[in-house]
């Protein structure tokens, strides 16, 4: 029987396709005595050579599909299954201890990982620790009799559905397989939602329990246009949502006229619109979507991609590569935006009972100078091919920014010195996230070229509400009058100032969020490459003159965030017939 769940609609588009359910198993296990010891390390043998095939699999797909640099961490994988210190051990832990599989393989994996925890001196070998949990994982799964969940083995059409779809998940999802995704939790500003639409995959988030209603294989849909996952659909609901997917298509193609088209306001006006983008594998739906400029290059994604920390070289190969792809606009780039949610298996970075509150984003940077010194240098050495901002996160104070442009100005210094080129038109910004930042925005202005508003986190530190905890989402409000001043307060204090300013938050691509900020003046407004030509659209019918009082109205009349979306709506079924 066909069973609807509600949810929030992250990413555009209709999928039809069967569930695969991207859920840990559990591994829980107890320890026991062996009599058949010969027995018990022909098991043990066993799920160390299924385990040896799988990720061969593993790997020859991801090479396929993600490229060899992708694949090696499954090489490293297949080192250690194959290494007979570590699988012998195991082997006579079995054998000496007449204990079952499952307690020698977890006894024997967490004293290696103790050991290679404890080399602090070699980072390599300490990044050994998280390859022989995922290798020990795989092993267990199969002593158990469970199924690990695969992103990158996926070869079929299919619908992930998953509790919360982690960084690293998305990044491993096949575009020509994984057709959409829903999740348990999230909303439109969860890093799956934002990068649903970086990968324009239809995406609804926040179901509370579609990962306990379907079974893998089942046939489902995801609407990621009004935020429903139907399991097992009829025939007819099938039909009905194979024509509503081709009448999105049909205004799609629409928008899609516009895609050389500038960004002007009916009464002529001209803005620029950009694009967020995760890495360098984006800018296809940059092009595809006109994008005028990459409003956002988040780079933390260099660092989560890999298994260990990217080089210099390698960082500035890939942000060399969006320059030049972007042929003379401008790119800004963020610097590494790592902390909060985000994590690196290879960082073993102290525990914190608020993350969101603690040691992350520039903060991070300042803290672990050696590590943002190298990304600068690459940054620098890169804005020699193009028209590059750097800007930092989570700003806070006049120091921390006087701070991170005294080590970029030192990097800069040095890499002239010693004949390297560094851009001349190089810009230097900052995100505009931390309150404190936006009501001192004047004085910011003051010392940097741009401000990037990031509403993400202005939204929810401004309204304290962590935007990933479902119990305090209804807080997470764009339109709230509160909000609505910092980013007025922010637009005027650059404007004053006479530097431009973005938006590269979600609420910048928010068909009820636009209207305010075109009132506002908003120079830049930068968002997932799939929301382009639809706000792109919206400009092109929306006169200035009709919207001046838009802003006031929004922050100094308006009391509530329900009234604010209430007066946009009106405001636009009257301009917008």
């Amino acid at each position: 029987m066909s069973k609807t769940l509600n949810g929030i609609a992250a990413s555009d588009g209709i999928a039809i396709a069967p569930a695969y359910l991207l859920v840990e198993p559990d591994l829980s296990f107890s320890k026991s005595t062996i009599e058949d010891i010969d027995s018990e390390v022909a098991r043990y043998k066993k799920a160390v050579s299924d385990s040896t095939s799988e990720v061969e699999h593993i790997r020859d797909i991801a090479k396929t599909n993600l490229g060899e640099e992708e694949a090696q961490v499954f090489e490293a994988h297949l080192m250690i299954l194959n290494d007979p210190e570590f699988t012998g051990a195991i082997e006579e832990e079995i054998k000496n201890q007449s204990v079952n599989a499952e307690a020698a393989l977890d006894e024997t994996a967490q004293k290696f990982i103790t050991i290679f925890e404890s080399m602090v001196d070699n980072p390599y070998m300490q990044e050994r620790a998280a390859d022989v949990r995922d290798v020990s994982k795989r092993i267990m799964a199969h002593l158990l009799g469970k199924k690990l969940p695969d992103p990158a083995s996926i070869d079929h059409e299919v619908i992930v559905v998953a509790h919360d779809l982690t960084p690293s998940d998305t990044a491993q999802l096949n575009k020509n397989y994984v057709k959409g995704f829903v999740t348990d939790i999230g909303g439109r500003t969860a890093h799956s939602a934002i990068m649903a639409r970086s990968l324009e995959l239809p995406a609804v988030v926040g179901t509370d329990s579609i990962t306990k209603e379907i079974t893998d294989g089942q046939m489902m849909i995801a609407d990621g246009l009004d935020g429903a996952a139907i399991i097992l659909p009829t025939d007819d609901q099938v039909t009905e949502y194979k024509e509503k997917a081709e009448a999105f298509l049909k205004q799609k193609a629409e928008w899609q006229k516009l895609k050389d088209a500038p960004s002007v306001t009916a009464d002529g006006k001209q803005f620029i619109i950009a694009a967020n983008i995760g890495t360098p594998n984006d800018m296809p739906g940059v092009h595809e979507n006109g994008a005028e400029a990459i409003g956002l290059y988040r780079t933390e994604f260099l660092y989560m991609d890999s298994s260990t920390f990217p080089s210099e070289d390698d960082q500035f190969e890939a942000y060399k590569k969006v320059i030049e792809g972007m042929n003379g606009k401008q790119v800004v780039i963020r610097t590494m935006d790592i902390g909060g949610d985000k994590h690196l298996d290879y960082w073993d970075l102290p525990e914190e009972m608020n993350p969101f509150l603690g040691v992350r984003a520039v903060r991070l940077s300042l803290m672990n100078e050696e590590i943002f010194r190298t990304q600068l240098r690459a940054l620098l050495r890169a804005s020699a091919y193009g028209k590059l901002g750097i800007m930092f996160p989570m700003i806070g104070t006049l120091g921390e920014l006087r701070k991170a442009k005294a080590i970029l100005n030192d990097e800069k210094d040095k890499l002239i010195a010693s004949g390297i080129k560094v851009g001349d038109d190089l810009q230097v910004g900052m995100m505009i996230e931390v309150p404190a930042a936006a009501v001192l925005a004047d004085q910011f202005a003051k010392e940097v070229d741009f401000f990037s508003i990031g509403t993400n986190d202005l939204i929810q530190y401004t309204m304290a509400a962590d935007r990933g905890n479902e119990n305090v989402s209804y807080l997470y409000q764009p339109y709230n009058p509160s909000v609505l001043r910092l980013i007025k307060q922010t637009i005027d204090g650059a404007h004053k100032n006479g530097i431009w300013v973005g938006m590269c938050g979600e609420a910048a691509g928010d068909s009820v969020m636009f209207p305010i900020l075109l009132s506002m003046g908003l120079d830049e407004y930068s968002m997932s490459a799939t929301s382009i030509l639809r706000i792109r659209s919206l400009m092109s019918k929306l006169n200035t003159e009709d919207l001046k009082e838009l802003a006031n109205q929004a922050c100094f009349v308006s009391e509530t965030s329900e009234e604010n979306e209430k007066l946009v709506k009106d405001l636009m079924d009257k301009l917008i017939k």
